[in-house]
């Protein structure tokens, strides 16, 4: 029986599932629209509403739990790259340091006023070699 089991496995062990939801996670709030299975589009979204309910919060705490949910590890910035970052210059920092800041920069205020429901799936057919179901998921424009 499969009673009160809420997870997809995916096909995959903990740990790869872990770092693939991360992973998608990631390019989901950078991108705010990507395309997936439909399996991974399903357990993909639990994750992201939790993730914009987390930064909805806009605690050091909330910060910290977002950044380990996306298993995000910063290395610091030389003496060169924080000149050049407090100049106003973002661009020495890495891809993640800007994921945090678009979550709870961005998509928190975005969605404050609403009580869930950040995303949506879209259905859009079907893989060329396996025959996969696709489907877009996003986070909705408010």
């Amino acid at each position: 029986m499969r009673h009160r089991k809420d997870t997809f496995k995916l096909g995959r062990t903990s740990s790869h599932r872990r770092c693939l939801i991360a992973n998608m996670l990631k390019s989901l709030v950078e991108h705010e629209r990507i395309e997936t299975t439909i399996p991974k589009a399903k357990e993909l979204r639990r994750h992201a509403e939790r993730l914009i309910t987390v930064a909805k919060k806009q605690t050091l705490a909330s910060k910290r739990n977002a950044i380990a949910k996306l298993m995000i590890q910063f290395n610091t910035l030389t003496p060169k790259e924080q000149r050049a970052a407090k100049a106003g210059d973002l661009s020495s920092y890495n891809g993640d340091r800007q994921v945090i800041n678009k979550l709870f920069d961005t998509l928190a205020v975005r969605f404050v006023n609403r009580q869930g429901g950040y995303t949506r799936i879209i259905k859009t057919g079907f893989r060329v070699g396996d025959k996969a179901p696709l489907c877009f998921i996003e986070y909705i424009p408010e």
